[in-house]
């Protein structure tokens, strides 16, 4: 493990990484999801893509990478250009999970990989949107020491830099990014996923004019069973861009 210090907006960001083939040529940034790190992408997937540069990386404020300010997805991705500037990065290959594909996509690598990505609003549920109204009455009464009884399993136990950061990106709708992205997309997603649906990989394989879409059995986390066979058409499709 390595760390960076970068600094943006005033603020300095100490971003964990690890480099897997560091004298391969062509470059795969890996970006873990919310609640995640570096590790579980480097779980899944470091035994594959010999002839690629894994850069792993910790998003601000998971793994062991810092953050000091509520950030947006835009602002996240800032952050990850300006560590891959740092470290002499290309974006050949940029992949995400759920979040990271956010991330992923903002960056316009020219091989998107979005691995359940999120960013196409899902209508939430009655149950939830009643939580959500019953939580500002108790914000409005002062009340809003009881925030753990409200929010989402995903934000508990989160610094407030943090949960305003979870605020700010939980509900992005990224389906205009989705469309005016030009590059070559993968898609690939669990049949079983609840957190990002089949239905939102479907949408996104419509927006982007060049994409595929390849879906496995499994919830939100299908890709360990499967990271051999998807880092296969990962490189298969990189050899066809490069006219081989």
């Amino acid at each position: 493990m390595a760390l960076k210090s970068i600094q943006y907006k005033q603020h300095t960001f100490d971003i964990s990484y690890e480099i897997v083939n560091p004298e391969a040529q062509i470059d795969l940034i890996i970006l873990h999801g919310w609640g995640s790190n570096k590790n579980l992408m480097k779980q899944s997937f470091s035994s594959y893509m010999d002839g690629f540069r894994h850069i792993y990386i910790d998003l601000p404020g998971f793994g062991n990478s810092t953050c000091s300010m509520a950030l947006t997805t835009a602002d996240v991705a800032r952050i990850v250009e300006l560590f891959m500037i740092h470290i002499n990065a290309q974006k050949d290959i940029i992949m995400g999970h759920s979040f990271g594909g956010k991330v992923a996509l903002v960056l316009e690598p020219k091989i998107l990989v979005l691995v359940a990505s999120a960013g196409i609003y899902v209508e939430k549920p009655l149950k939830i949107k009643a939580k959500i109204a019953l939580f500002k009455l108790f914000k409005l009464l002062g009340l809003s020491k009881f925030r753990s009884l409200f929010v989402a399993d995903d934000a508990k136990e989160l610094s407030e830099y943090m949960y305003q950061t979870f605020k700010n990106v939980v509900n992005d709708d990224f389906s205009d990014e989705f469309s005016k992205y030009e590059g070559r997309a993968l898609l690939f997603w669990g049949k079983e996923d609840s957190a990002t649906p089949l239905s939102s990989a479907k949408k996104i394989n419509e927006l982007i004019k060049d994409s595929t879409l390849e879906v496995y059995d499994g919830d939100h986390y299908f890709f360990m069973k499967y990271a051999a066979d998807i880092s296969k058409k990962i490189e298969t499709e990189f050899l066809k861009s490069l006219g081989h």
